[in-house]
């Protein structure tokens, strides 16, 4: 089945856990998955802050292959709930302010991990990923198209958020915390949501 690829970067940009699996180091081979939070960045790449220490961040180090699972299901029927699997290999991302800033905005907690200083922030590049949208609606996407359209660049995404964070639009409860070209990522009482953009 064709599967709008715009589906999965919405579901993507819903989600703030995903089950990370990686390749055991000992016992060898072995998938080790483990429930990590995210952001997704310009690219609507899985973005994760890991500490050095984790063993999944050993496994990374020495085979970056890895899956990748998130789910939106509010009313607990996985079965049923939106879902995706995505495949490829995570690549560190070094001292990036910028990925610093958008990964706090959505993550607040992860403030005090980085200022332990033994964090560092992780993407993965998607090579493909399986969507499933629920009984008999499914199927692969390859990770080069995703996105045909060119990212907002930092400064550009920033002029948004900060536009809306002085506007008279701004409401108690509800923070936005990215913009791309196809939605906007808000905080709605705790819960992160999507609000998809109309195609043009």
């Amino acid at each position: 089945m064709n599967i709008d690829p715009v589906l999965a970067v919405h579901l993507l940009h819903r989600c703030a856990l995903g089950t990370l699996a990686t390749h055991a180091r000992d016992p060898q081979g072995f998938p080790y998955p483990t429930v990590v939070p995210f952001a997704p960045d310009a690219n609507h790449r899985p973005v994760i802050l890991v500490s050095g220490l984790a063993e999944h961040t050993r496994n990374l180090i020495a085979d970056p292959r890895a899956g990748f699972l998130v789910v939106d299901a509010p009313g607990g029927d996985v079965l049923n709930a939106e879902r995706a699997t995505l495949l490829g290999r995570f690549v560190p991302l070094g001292d990036d302010p910028h990925v610093a800033a958008r990964y706090t905005r959505y993550e607040p907690d992860a403030a005090r991990y980085l200022a332990l200083g033994d964090f560092t922030f992780w993407a993965l590049d998607i090579e493909r990923l399986r969507y499933i949208g629920g009984f008999g609606r499914m199927g692969w996407v390859d990770g080069t198209s995703l996105d045909a359209l060119a990212p907002l660049s930092f400064d550009d995404e920033r002029a948004l958020w900060n536009a809306y964070d002085s506007s008279d639009a701004r409401r108690d409860g509800l923070e936005l915390l990215g913009v791309d070209r196809h939605g906007a990522d808000w905080r709605c009482d705790g819960r992160r949501v999507r609000t998809p953009f109309e195609p043009m």
